[in-house]
């Protein structure tokens, strides 16, 4: 198995709606993200903009992403096929996600489904994340600061 994570590019914006379609936990179908604010258009010109995100390939093949907002210092997505999940792909991501957020601030966060039940849950806390509170609905946000 031959990976590779590099930075992703317009080219990829379909792929990355495949992969962020196909999760199970933390679903959401193109509807849900466009409603959300979430458009191919608006991927396009974020990833113009700035490099934000990096795709995870196995083999050639796109099977999973993170996002950032680097202004903010926000990890805004972090996405793998189900077929490829336990192979390590979401660490290296967050490894790269994490390291482009602490080269300009020192405390980043991250919101998701707080659910017990939800799998990226035990991640995030196995890779040093914290829960910093509620916030709407089921959501939490996570902080980690800088290692020094």
């Amino acid at each position: 198995m031959q990976v590779l994570i590099r930075a992703a590019t317009a080219e990829d914006v379909d792929t990355l709606c495949v992969i962020r379609t196909s999760v199970v936990q933390n679903h959401l179908s193109l509807e849900q993200m466009a409603d959300l604010g979430i458009t191919p258009q608006v991927l396009v010109d974020t990833l113009n903009t700035a490099p934000c995100a990096w795709v995870a390939e196995v083999d050639g093949q796109a099977v999973g992403f993170s996002m950032i907002d680097l202004a903010e210092g926000e990890v805004f997505a972090m996405f793998v096929l189900p077929t490829h999940e336990n192979l390590g792909l979401g660490r290296r991501l967050m490894a790269v996600a994490e390291a482009a957020l602490f080269e300009r601030h020192e405390r980043v966060y991250l919101v998701t489904d707080g659910r017990e039940q939800v799998r990226a849950n035990g991640f995030y806390q196995r890779l040093g994340w914290s829960i910093a509170g509620r916030v709407d609905g089921d959501d939490v946000r996570y902080e980690k600061g800088r290692a020094r």
